[in-house]
């Protein structure tokens, strides 16, 4: 008997900054909209295990899109009479989301981002802090120098593999095989010069370290981060939580990429944060919503959960 992902995927156009994008998204789920973000040269796929997990998905409507020139989403027309090289931009980057979520007609929805998606939860808190009800910024800072680099995009080099295999030592050693080559993979298809082009955003222009201590803290902010990734250090992490308003700090034993390298250890960190976001919004959760029970951090197996003065919280697994 033939078996079917849950997932629906569809296309929508999506203006922004004066052009219009045909912007490819997949979905699954009924309930508060949790908006995913993928990470530099990547695509939506990296959502795939989310997508198909009924437990969060009786609680969520879960959404992954594929940000221009990535995956099914194409470049705009006339891309190829562009003068200058593909560098994505802080500006950009968050009203393209904003547009996304108003294109679907979404109300409040949570975001979920890692990597350049994490990193962009800090602008979304002090720019758009209205649009949002919760934000969770998986491997994310506010500032993660040194990527922008040549040789990841020059005539001499396969741009596809090279990519792929300058990412493979962020994931956690012993994240299964099977998912940390297909993360390599997804890595391994992007369009020529698009990591690199993503990389200005990450590493140059989403320095936000004398910005965020500006965040009103008027939306939750979740950072999740692993012990092994290397461009976003725990350390990063937690000075950046440091300065924001109304945050939590978790970290675990993962990788740079938790959502496609370890689908399974992942579900145990996330499912307190979106336990949480479904506890504060009560009446928008319907009578169907899950009663998960408590997992990870808020489990009560003797997992560090220290509570700050300042009301933050860091939480070590």
């Amino acid at each position: 008997m033939n078996k079917h992902d849950p997932i629906i995927g569809r296309y929508v156009y999506v203006t922004c900054q004066g052009k219009t994008y045909r912007t490819f998204y997949e979905e699954a789920g009924e309930g508060i909209p949790l908006v995913c973000l993928h990470t530099a040269g990547a695509d939506g796929r990296e959502y795939r295990h989310q997508l198909c997990d009924s437990d969060i998905t009786a609680n969520f409507r879960v959404i992954a899109f594929d940000l221009p020139r990535h995956g099914k989403s194409n470049p705009p027309a006339g891309w190829h009479m562009e003068e200058e090289e593909y560098k994505l931009t802080t500006s950009f980057y968050s009203e393209f989301i904003v547009e996304f979520c108003r294109a679907l007609e979404l109300s409040k929805p949570a975001i979920m981002g890692q990597s350049m998606g994490g990193n962009i939860c800090l602008d979304l808190a002090l720019r758009y802090e209205n649009d949002f009800s919760a934000l969770i910024a998986l491997e994310g800072c506010d500032h993660s120098p040194g990527w922008h680099i040549d040789p990841l995009h020059h005539p001499h080099i396969h741009g596809g593999e090279a990519v792929a295999t300058s990412i493979f030592g962020l994931m956690a050693p012993d994240s299964p095989d099977e998912y940390r080559w297909e993360t390599w993979w997804y890595y391994s298809q992007g369009g020529p010069g698009i990591f690199k082009g993503d990389l200005f955003y990450y590493s140059v222009d989403s320095d936000m370290r004398d910005k965020v201590h500006k965040i009103s803290g008027k939306v939750p902010i979740y950072f999740l981060t692993g012990e092994y990734d290397f461009a976003c250090t725990p350390e990063m992490t937690q000075r950046t939580a440091e300065k924001v308003k109304n945050s939590e700090v978790v970290i675990f034993g993962g990788g740079h990429f938790p959502t496609s390298e370890d689908p399974d250890k992942f579900k145990e960190v996330i499912t307190p944060v979106l336990k949480k976001i479904v506890q504060n919004d009560p009446e928008r959760r319907g009578s169907n919503t899950r009663d998960w029970s408590d997992q990870g951090a808020a489990d009560g197996k003797g997992n560090h959960n220290a509570k700050r003065p300042d009301g933050r919280r860091t939480v070590t697994l």
